[in-house]
């Protein structure tokens, strides 16, 4: 009998154990799928990339902005690997808004200041979208003008607590773009230099983008990469292949720096 009892009871931990195993590789099978589908941060929680192309259709002669740097956008998203969930916002398409394809980024009248008919702006169509999927990034793309350099530039918002981490992102995208496309590396500034227009954070009092502002974005990192000029570096930004390039180039920062090994 007792004979009997210790071979059933070791049978039965040797079952147990063999469930046990069972039930943890499904655990493990079903996490790392559950991983995979919702990409990176925390493991449970989608890691979120937002990108803003310039909806400017009045920078250069025969020149889009828009178009040029929606594309090198478009070839960031085809780029993505599904480590994070990408998304665009552009007001170039939307109606009911002024200046939806024009305007700057640092007046006031173009981006915080409502119309006449009480329409709100592109910049803040954009802004007010890109908040309410709570990204964990924000990149802006835009092109230069007037600079006659054949570069690109990383801007950052002054003053605020995410400024170092702005700062990291925006160079490594500045010099991946770099490499990518043959542009000269012009570093990264605050978003008050040079003097911009009228724009004004109201937390430091400098003038500063619109956009890149934590009282109106409230995504933590937050950047803005100018691209090129548009007309010193004309053909290469109207190059098909140099855009999806650039695209790719940046998404695979994004990727690097916030992706999640295995997505």
């Amino acid at each position: 009998m007792k004979h009997w009892i210790h071979t059933t009871g070791r049978r039965g931990l040797a079952s147990t154990a063999a469930r046990c195993l069972l039930l943890l590789a499904s655990i493990l099978f079903v996490g790392c799928g559950a991983s995979k589908q919702l990409g990176v941060g925390s493991g449970e929680e989608e890691f979120v990339v937002v990108y803003q192309p310039s909806h400017q259709t009045d920078t250069g002669a025969n020149f889009n902005e828009a178009l040029v740097c929606n594309a090198i956008v478009e070839a960031a998203m085809a780029a993505s690997t599904n480590a994070a969930k990408v998304h665009k916002v552009w007001s170039y398409n939307a109606e009911g808004l002024h200046h939806a394809r024009q305007g700057s980024n640092t007046k006031i009248d173009h981006s915080s200041a409502a119309d006449s008919l009480g329409r709100i702006s592109g910049y803040a169509y954009e802004i007010r979208e890109s908040n309410k999927l709570k990204p964990n990034v924000f990149v802006a793309i835009h092109n230069n003008g007037a600079s006659k350099r054949n570069a690109c530039w990383g801007f950052v918002h002054e003053g605020d607590e995410q400024e170092p981490g702005n700062r990291e992102l925006a160079k490594e995208l500045v010099e991946e773009v770099c490499k990518a496309s043959g542009l000269e590396n012009a570093g990264v500034l605050g978003d008050s230099w040079p003097n911009r227009n009228d724009y004004r954070c109201k937390n430091t009092g400098k003038l500063s983008f619109y956009s890149l502002d934590e009282n109106v974005n409230h995504c933590p990192i937050r950047v803005l990469l100018e691209i090129g000029d548009n007309k010193v570096s004309y053909d290469l930004l109207m190059n098909p292949d140099i855009q999806k390039k650039i695209g790719k180039a940046i998404q695979g920062v994004i990727e690097r720096r916030y992706g999640k090994p295995g997505s």
